[in-house]
């Protein structure tokens, strides 16, 4: 019996190693499959160009099925396990286990990318929601191992989270599904810069709340909306407390949209994959999922009070 068959009835079981509920799995499979299909129309499982045979399962194949393919890469991503425990989960070799993942990632994006769940990684590439006035953009660390290269120590090196990172920058609507995600930088680089060469292009007359790394940073014909720093050796206002604390009770969203990322631990532990563009390519991803399952399991706020910003 396969792992996804010893799992597919084992709804809490099934969840914690996936991610996904089984209404939400099987809801993404027929996109994964087609991708997967028209993949190996043009390449084999091992990346190569295809030449003249057409794909077709080999025998003792151990994911037969696209149930099995599908599982395989989410639990991979879920767990971010070492690809030798992986593949002992799945009865292979780690060898195979190494194909099939590099095999199913550009597949899973594809779907995703299919169902118009990935986020858009350029200004110009976001499907703006003219119903929507309120954005909240926020950086997002992740660990890598340290480096053997000292310069490539001291350029990895965020003195944030005293460790080696990569940072990207997400924006996020009210709804908490990710619009954009920006390109992965080394972590020693401010917030502020890496937004500054993102080139953001907002609708006209819409918000964007951002916390005090973003100091200074400012989009034409869009409002900002930031928590008030406390003056140096000055208390804050009654006043001021308050607007921060209102203003920290609606930007929690963009906290809440990269918990919800990082669920898969590949991007919340250290990803040990160094395949060139792997990193990047695995957070997209996850900003995908998170954002195909809240189609199914929406997070609920309260109403915002938009007349409140007027005279913010």
């Amino acid at each position: 019996m396969s792992p996804y068959q010893t799992y597919a009835e084992k709804p809490k079981e099934f969840l914690a190693l996936t991610g996904y509920t089984r209404e939400e799995f099987d809801a993404l499979l027929p996109h994964f499959e087609a991708a997967f299909l028209e993949r190996m129309r043009t390449y084999r499982l091992d990346g190569r160009p295809r030449s003249t045979r057409s794909y077709s399962s080999y025998q003792n194949s151990p994911l037969p099925q696209s149930t099995d393919k599908l599982f395989f890469i989410l639990v991979y991503l879920k767990t971010n396990n070492l690809q030798m425990m992986h593949a002992a989960f799945f009865q292979m070799t780690q060898p195979q286990a190494n194909l099939w993942i590099h095999c199913l990632i550009p597949c899973l994006a594809q779907a995703l990318t299919a169902l118009g769940e990935m986020p858009a990684r350029t200004m110009d590439e976001v499907a703006w929601d003219t119903e929507t006035t309120l954005y909240f953009h926020d950086g997002v660390e992740r660990p890598i191992p340290r480096p053997t290269d000292p310069e490539a120590q001291r350029q990895y090196y965020s003195g944030k989270k005293k460790q080696h990172t990569l940072k990207n920058l997400t924006l996020n609507d009210a709804a908490c599904k990710i619009r954009f995600l920006s390109v992965t930088v080394e972590g020693k680089k401010h917030d502020k810069k890496v937004a500054d060469e993102q080139a953001y292009r907002l609708p006209a007359g819409s918000r964007l709340l951002q916390d005090t790394g973003f100091q200074g940073f400012s989009v034409p014909e869009v409002q900002i909306v930031q928590p008030k720093k406390k003056p140096r050796g000055q208390p804050l206002s009654d006043v001021d407390k308050h607007c921060n604390q209102w203003i920290g009770s609606l930007r929690v969203r963009a906290e809440h949209t990269i918990s919800g990322v990082k669920r898969y631990r590949i991007v919340k532990e250290r990803i040990r994959n160094w395949k060139a563009g792997f990193r990047d390519r695995v957070l997209a991803i996850c900003c995908g999922l998170h954002n195909f399952r809240l189609n199914f399991r929406p997070w609920h706020y309260p109403p915002l009070q938009l007349h409140l910003f007027v005279n913010f």
